[in-house]
């Protein structure tokens, strides 16, 4: 047999070799879930504790940092338990909206009194029309405005001075007699129109504006507030017009003494 159809003869052995990869893969995907759905869970309860009420995150941050001093405090779980320091903080948070509901309802009464008193006011006439009385979200707002459009109007005030007429001690004396029965601390704005105001001494409306505001609170003190229940004073000239559409109409002359709602109230005793 030649040498060539020996070597066709000869059976072709084709080795395969194995890589390795093929086979079972295991549970590493498994792993890779449970981090990911970990990672959510953690996602949304950071998601839930920032929605929360301060009362809460603060009652949260107190357990995750001292868990057996927290527990220890409570003698019980988190949430469990009358004496739990969440709960506690909780009722706390909803005697503060319970307070808050009262006070608002002392200010609709002390308003409906304000507005009373003014009526029983022969005197000023038809002044007590131009003594507004609302409740705004600052709480309690009384204003004085100007009457007339006339550029001469002065029923509050002497024209450029931050005197008071007779007929605004009056008004204001029977304001301060209500407003100090209240636990409420008060601002006081003053507002001009924009037509320019100047003086020999240089003063602005700014000035003036702050004047009268200032002038007003230190009546209100002699007529009945208590110490320290004027907590500012306010001079916004021609920078806030009851009328914008006419800049320069008297009317937009007003002071606004402001009755703070609790929470206000409470920054100010903070503060001090």
């Amino acid at each position: 047999m030649s040498e060539d159809n020996e070597k066709q003869s000869q059976p072709i052995i084709i080795v395969k070799k194995k890589s390795g990869h093929g086979g079972h893969h295991g549970g590493a995907w498994k792993v890779a879930y449970a981090d990911f759905v970990t990672a959510m869970m953690a996602f949304f309860l950071v998601m839930w504790i920032l929605s929360q009420s301060d009362n809460v995150k603060e009652a949260v941050q107190g357990y995750f940092q001292d868990p057996v001093g927290f527990m220890k405090s409570s003698g019980k779980g988190l949430m469990d338990g009358s004496s739990s320091p969440l709960k506690t903080r909780l009722k706390q948070q909803a005697d503060v909206s319970s307070n808050v509901k009262d006070n608002l309802q002392a200010l609709t009464q002390t308003a409906q009194k304000i507005r009373d008193a003014i009526d029983q006011m022969p005197e000023i006439g038809k002044l007590k029309d131009f003594v507004d009385v609302e409740l705004i979200p600052e709480g309690l707002r009384i204003e004085l405005a100007e009457v007339s459009t006339n550029p001469d109007s002065t029923n509050f005030f002497d024209m450029g001075s931050s005197r008071l007429k007779p007929i605004s001690q009056l008004i204001l004396t029977a304001i301060s007699k209500e407003l100090r029965l209240l636990p409420n601390r008060i601002v006081l704005e003053g507002h001009t129109d924009r037509t320019p105001f100047t003086s020999k001494t240089g003063m602005t409306n700014w000035e003036l504006s702050a004047d009268r505001a200032n002038s007003a609170r230190r009546y209100m003190e002699n007529a009945g507030l208590r110490d320290g229940q004027v907590v500012e004073i306010r001079g916004y000239a021609d920078k806030y017009l009851k009328f914008p559409d006419k800049p320069n109409d008297p009317r937009n002359r007003r002071i606004a003494i402001i009755v703070l709602h609790e929470e206000l109230t409470q920054r100010y005793s903070l503060a001090e």
